[in-house]
């Protein structure tokens, strides 16, 4: 090999190195989302302790972690106002309460299968209109051209943080991204259970949908479409009613207190 040739084997190694160095720096590295920076730390703290019940709930220190957690989530993640919404900034602290109620013990978590949330000013149809068809959707996550991707209506956002609403939507489908995150909605959200929980949860959860298809349970129906809904159907309850669960369904509320990191106090009413 000539000399020439030993010069542009090295030069295209050291291109390699510095391609590899670049891929390994920023890939998966959040934007800065700039439109979600404006929200000072008083605007968020008045509307977490005027809206999220479950905020007051938390210690200084488990507070003051919440706060930087949701700030982390507005800092990486896009929202974006879909069809005429007109977006306040209470409703994008609404929209980053809402991701970090359930992870507020995980530390190392971070929602890398969401990139931006969309908001409607309505229910949708599975064609996502707003207009015309059966509008049943208050919230999805998407899959194909939306993967990464979730959209919600801003009534459905708004109403699960008012006074004794019947549920939260929003915390809804942040448990199906949860869930989702090991690659199948499947109902075990393998980055947060453990391991030797896995079986009993399952136990549990079939025997609990056989219960709800038979009409011998208070948990709503929808629950029992699937596994997957089953989880986030029963997180709401958790986080939103916990005292009621413990009292109701003990076996249950203890296996999603394990999930979650034995982080509510069944004192707490609701979340909103």
């Amino acid at each position: 090999m000539e000399h020439r040739d030993y010069v542009v084997v090295a030069f295209i190694f050291l291109c390699g190195i510095i391609l590899i160095y670049y891929v390994f720096k920023y890939y998966n590295k959040p934007k800065i989302q700039q439109d979600n920076m404006n929200i000072s730390r008083e605007e968020a703290l008045d509307v977490l302790h005027r809206k999220v019940h479950f905020f007051d709930s938390l210690s200084a220190e488990d507070q003051e972690k919440f706060l930087q957690r949701g700030q982390y989530f507005l800092s990486a993640t896009k929202i974006s106002a879909e069809k005429g919404v007109v977006l306040t900034n209470e409703d994008k602290v609404l929209i980053a309460a809402s991701a970090t109620i359930p992870l507020i013990h995980y530390d190392n978590w971070a929602y890398k299968n969401l990139t931006e949330v969309l908001v409607y000013p309505d229910s949708f149809t599975e064609k996502f209109d707003t207009e015309e068809g059966e509008r049943n959707i208050l919230g999805m996550v998407g899959d194909g051209a939306l993967n990464h991707k979730m959209i919600i209506s801003i009534g459905a956002l708004r109403a699960g943080f008012n006074k004794n609403p019947e549920g939260n939507t929003a915390i809804h489908e942040f448990v199906h991204l949860i869930d989702k995150a090991d690659g199948e909605t499947d109902g075990v959200p393998e980055y947060l259970i453990p391991k030797e929980l896995v079986q009993p949860w399952l136990q549990e959860m079939h025997r609990t949908i056989r219960q709800i298809r038979t009409g011998h349970s208070d948990i709503r129906d929808y629950a029992a479409t699937n596994e997957g809904e089953f989880l986030a159907v029963t997180s709401e309850y958790f986080f939103k009613k916990p005292k009621m669960l413990q009292k109701d369904h003990p076996r249950l509320y203890s296996l999603l207190d394990e999930i979650y990191g034995n982080q509510v106090q069944p004192d707490n009413q609701t979340i909103g």
